[in-house]
């Protein structure tokens, strides 16, 4: 009976609310703050530190077009996802489902839609290890290039959104190839963790990198093109001169 008892003890202190769910969370601990409370705080934070950034860009390039600052307040943004809220996983990924801060809370909130954030899965922890480690602090080296429209801007904004988009796209691939080859499936069956955490939330990362990977590239193929075209232009005026 003792025996019995331990393990109906284990087995509640091992139940958690994330598929599958024979899954193995170490440690884990439910959430203290309601979702409402974490994305408020989460949401707070974005307004000031995006409030500061237009300040500032205005204060050093007030002439700036608005489309140019709302590409730099994307490249802060996603700066700061990547180096610190991803960094905080990639940290902290051993004992994430045990965390009670702000962003360990809101990481358990994501992992009902991809569990594996919990689980230290390979693929996971290595892409959002390199994302933290690179596009992060790359992301805030284009805001500054931008701002001070500096000529290498496009190649490196060309680099940080092949990058994003790339890992985005691996992310989704390789949670559906468990899913539909080993019949894994990582997210919680109610729709609204699908759609709108694993889906939506990830698809932001496909379509503005996407857009800023072709804007770069068509400017710079205009930039070369006109390059091309006055190199031309001096060498017919040159072959004039000496004909002359």
């Amino acid at each position: 009976m003792k025996n019995v008892a331990m393990n109906a003890a284990q087995a509640l202190e091992a139940a958690h609310p994330f598929y599958p769910v024979e899954a193995e969370i170490v440690g884990y601990l439910a959430n203290t703050s309601a979702v409402p409370t974490l994305l408020g705080l989460f949401a707070a934070g974005w307004v000031v530190i995006l409030g500061t950034t237009l300040v500032l860009v205005r204060r050093h390039n007030p002439t700036l077009p608005g489309r140019e600052k709302s590409t730099i307040l994307w490249f802060v943004l996603t700066g700061t996802i990547h180096l610190f809220f991803e960094g905080y996983y990639a940290y902290n990924h051993a004992t994430l489902s045990s965390k009670q801060t702000l962003f360990g809370q809101l990481w358990k909130e994501y992992a009902l839609s991809d569990s594996r954030y919990l689980t230290s899965d390979p693929f996971v922890l290595c892409v959002e290890s390199i994302t933290s480690a690179a596009w992060g602090p790359l992301s805030f080296v284009v805001a500054l290039m931008i701002t001070s429209e500096h000529p290498f801007r496009h190649p490196l904004q060309a680099m940080v959104s092949l990058g994003q988009l790339y890992g985005t796209i691996l992310y989704y691939a390789t949670s559906m190839f468990d899913h539909y080859h080993k019949g894994l499936t990582y997210c919680r069956p109610e729709a609204y963790y699908f759609w709108g955490y694993y889906f939506f939330m990830n698809f932001i990362w496909v379509v503005i990198p996407g857009t800023l990977l072709y804007s770069s590239m068509t400017k710079s193929a205009k930039a070369f093109a006109t390059l091309d075209q006055q190199k031309k232009q001096q060498q017919g005026n040159g072959h004039i001169k000496k004909s002359n």
